[in-house]
């Protein structure tokens, strides 16, 4: 039963954030690759349940301060997403109903997922690979990008799999 109020709960975030960034296609192919790559990578690291609950929230709307970002500073910087990420996720997550303890979390996650040293938690690891893998892509980065990338960011053995897999690194 636990499991599929989860899978709910994952559902409205994810029809929400469609909801918030309607009209852009490129930010909702976004978080949604974010999204299963932080799944997928979770699932590889034996993640438990609430953890993983949290993670995937996070994943789904860890980039939701851009449009804000944007508005404020004509900037989609990632200092700005950090520094306007959490309010955004705050009024979203708390119209749907969110435990406090998970949009806590996930506003912490969202206001940290462009800072890349002192990750302890492995769900703010796993947000940050995913994010890699995609925006890797995205910006169309080298090969040697992604292998400098996976020396200096990678910790979990899912994701290194994933980036190598991928980049051929």
């Amino acid at each position: 039963m636990f499991i599929n109020r989860v899978i709910i709960l994952i559902n409205k975030v994810f029809n929400a954030m469609l909801e918030y960034f309607s009209g852009d296609p490129k930010r909702i192919q976004h978080f949604i690759k974010v999204h299963a790559f932080a799944a997928a990578i979770a699932e590889g690291e034996g993640m438990q349940t609430d953890d993983r609950r949290t993670l995937e929230i996070a994943a789904l709307v860890h980039d939701i301060g851009i449009k804000v970002s944007e508005v404020k500073y004509n900037s989609s910087a990632g200092k700005y997403q950090e520094l306007e990420g959490p309010a955004e996720a705050d009024k979203l997550l708390t119209s749907l109903g969110v435990e406090r303890a998970v949009i806590d979390r996930v506003c912490y996650l969202v206001g940290h997922h462009h800072t890349y040293k002192d990750i302890t938690e492995l769900d703010y690891q796993i947000l940050v690979e995913a994010d890699f893998l995609v925006n890797l892509y995205e910006d169309n980065e080298s090969r040697e990008s992604a292998l400098r990338v996976k020396d200096k960011i990678f910790k979990t053995e899912t994701g290194k799999r994933f980036i190598s897999t991928i980049y051929g690194v």
